[in-house]
């Protein structure tokens, strides 16, 4: 894990533990014990410390948190690189980040490439840099600088690092090692960081809290962050060392940490297919069709021009393509306009993008994906005609959100070469995708679909066929006790409210209104037999016509609706219920406690691969609060006995069709848990 070099009288020391030099207790071990041989090595004037393949170190081994330090620990290890007598000099290329930037803080001079990219991102695992980080940083490069980096955890390039003072000096990656040897032998003696002075205004940390009030809003790490920089300013070093790790073991083992680390293990086990032969190639994906211009085909396609692969979209009448395409046009724009891509990067996009209504221009796609409208008899219209026009082993991919994959595949003489690609809108912009494994999906079709989702920047996750597949079968049972709540006394706002208290990005009314509530309406203005009718019936089809389960200004700033208030009231009349004071604990059970259970059916009925895989799915698809880990870690935190006992007790409230997962029943029982 760690090899030597020696340079005349400069040591180079290179962490070598692929794919990111993780600093697990092997490579500290090697650091440690070369350290030690270069002190005491009288040939060895100075030390050089870089990173092996292509970055200097992603940080510390996430796997080791929660356990027993095991010696050397790193932070002891940083305070032994700086207590060096010979100076130690790091080279960094890439990536420094977490533990690998603590590190190179460590070391006495810095330099590093212009490209690199420097970083404390561990709030993002719901933890604070726990070796020194939050006490070095802003010694280094300012408290303003280190409240930024530290909080918000978002790297910065070895531009900015040199600017700010972090990094010493800047160097061509092709003599980086070359320049710290030479700068490593000039230096006269070790500078070390703990003893650079520190000062900070009265007023940086109650401003800054209140600055970022709503980004840290009922997050602990962020909070702690803070505490420890200010620690950094009013205690002496070793102190603040100290204050820096009470506060990282207190985070450690709190239960946002736990599903923060959750959520970060979940997404690269979603990667995994659990059956794949070992065998199975993949096939070539150089060029893609998009059936369908509208929102979700545009959106679509954007992905595949962004990553540099041409799509060829089709739709049926011109006027539709040119509004599609000019809308993808209009996207890039508005990202260039922000300084996202350059005006180069957007036409070079837009070249990649041919329009036409000729469905034959599809011949030569490598992957064809249809993106119309939800209706069973359309898509298989689609399909049976794009069979007998796209080449032997195109792989042909619906964008359905609910449908059976498997009776679209039959409209085809090919079905093994039909999946589900289930983006979620808006396409361009949310992370999740759905790779639908329909019962005759090929092997390689699905790795293929995995791969090319990840390839565009997406985070994919395998689904069985189901109706509504893993995201939307849960949110089923959620709307409809949101609405049946309505009828029996809750308000729209009070419902949305438990959500965005308990961190969702909106609750379910508001979302309705976003996404549009005439969606699957019947579009007959005189049938009236539910809520979403009676609105419908009066053009009340959300944000979009202003009008919703909420009011909306030109803005689209919500207020509650009297009109809505009235038509709650007409129904309940109507059905003769008598509205009752609804509590907001009833309506965690009926519209959280309800997910997981649909979730754990999911799991016991194959339609998904693990536990983890469903919590993927909300946290990337639904804005699930990252630090609740998704709805199947969420219910292990409440504990599955207690979810159960709260839905047997509401168990007549929960609509006639509803009956609790077996699999939840068998845990109560055996002590288990969602997650394994």
């Amino acid at each position: 894990m760690i090899e030597t070099h020696l340079h005349d009288d400069v040591l180079e020391i290179v962490m070598n533990n692929p794919p990111v030099n993780a600093l697990g207790l092997g490579l500290r071990e090697g650091i440690d014990k070369a350290l030690r041989s270069a002190l005491a090595d009288d040939k060895v004037k100075a030390v050089v410390i870089r990173g092996a393949g292509k970055l200097f170190s992603g940080g510390a081994d996430i796997t080791e948190f929660g356990r027993p330090h095991a010696a050397p620990h790193l932070p002891n290890l940083i305070n032994s690189i700086e207590a060096s007598a010979k100076p130690v000099v790091a080279a960094i290329h890439g990536m420094a980040l977490g533990g690998g930037l603590e590190i190179a803080m460590g070391c006495h001079y810095r330099l590093a490439v212009h490209a690199a990219k420097l970083g404390l991102p561990e709030v993002t695992l719901g933890i604070l840099p726990g070796a020194g980080g939050t006490q070095r940083l802003p010694r280094l490069a300012g408290v303003d600088a280190a409240l930024n980096m530290i909080v918000s955890g978002t790297p910065i390039s070895g531009e900015k690092a040199a600017a700010l003072g972090l990094v010493d000096q800047l160097a061509p990656e092709a003599t980086l090692l070359e320049q710290a040897i030479a700068f490593a032998r000039a230096a006269k003696a070790p500078r070390r960081t703990r003893d650079v002075p520190l000062t900070a205004e009265d007023d940086v940390f109650e401003r800054f809290s209140v600055e970022n009030a709503r980004k840290i809003a009922g997050l602990d790490a962020p909070r702690a962050c803070i505490e420890a920089v200010k620690a950094a300013t009013e205690m002496p070093f070793d102190d603040g060392l100290a204050k820096e790790a009470a506060l990282f073991d207190a985070l450690v083992d709190g239960d946002q940490s736990k599903a923060l680390r959750h959520v970060f293990f979940a997404e690269r086990a979603a990667a995994k297919i659990s059956d794949l032969p070992k065998d199975t190639q993949l096939r070539a994906i150089k060029k893609v069709g998009v059936i369908g211009a509208g929102t979700m085909g545009g959106g679509i396609s954007m992905n595949f021009l962004s990553a540099g692969i041409p799509v060829t979209i089709v739709d049926m009448g011109q006027d539709a393509l040119e509004r599609g395409v000019g809308v993808v046009r209009k996207n890039y724009e508005a990202s260039a306009s922000k300084g996202r891509m350059t005006q180069a990067q957007v036409e070079s996009a837009m070249a990649l993008l041919t329009s036409t209504v000729d469905f034959n221009a599809l011949a030569d796609c490598d992957l064809v994906i249809e993106a119309v409208y939800e209706n069973m008899e359309v898509k298989k219209q689609i399909f049976a005609r794009l069979d007998g026009v796209a080449k032997p082993g195109a792989m042909l991919a619906s964008n359905t959100s609910f449908l059976n994959v498997d009776e679209i595949a039959s409209a085809t003489g090919r079905p093994s070469d039909v999946l589900g690609l289930h983006f979620f809108s808006p396409a361009n912009v949310m992370k999740l995708v759905e790779v639908v494994r329909g019962a005759s999906t090929a092997p390689d079709a699905l790795a293929t679909g995995m791969e090319i989702a990840r390839r565009i920047g997406k985070v994919p996750v395998v689904a069985g066929v189901c109706y509504g597949f893993i995201g939307n079968r849960m949110l089923l049972p959620r709307q409809a006790n949101a609405e049946a709540l309505l009828l029996e006394g809750a308000t729209p706002e009070q419902v949305d409210r438990v959500h965005t208290n308990f961190g969702m990005p909106m609750g379910p009314f508001q979302m309705a209104d976003l996404a549009g509530v005439d969606i699957g309406w019947h579009r007959d203005p005189a049938r009236v037999e539910t809520l979403q009718d009676a609105l419908c019936a009066q053009g009340r089809w959300g944000q979009k016509k202003q009008a919703g389960y909420y009011d909306y200004d030109a803005k689209r700033k919500p207020t509650p609706s009297p009109i809505v208030a009235g038509i709650v009231a007409d129904f309940r009349r109507k059905a003769g219920i008598v509205p009752r004071l609804i509590s907001d604990e009833e309506i965690v059970v009926r519209t959280l406690y309800t997910m997981v259970n649909e979730g754990a059916k999911i799991l016991e009925e194959g339609f998904a691969q693990r536990a983890s895989d469903i919590d993927v799915v909300w946290v990337y698809g639904y804005g699930w609060p990252r630090h609740k880990g998704g709805p199947m870690f969420w219910g292990d935190q409440v504990g599955v006995s207690n979810i159960v006992s709260a839905l047997e007790r509401n168990a007549d409230r929960l609509g006639t069709g509803f009956t609790l997962s077996p699999l939840l029943k068998r845990l109560v029982t055996e002590g288990g848990k969602l997650g394994g």
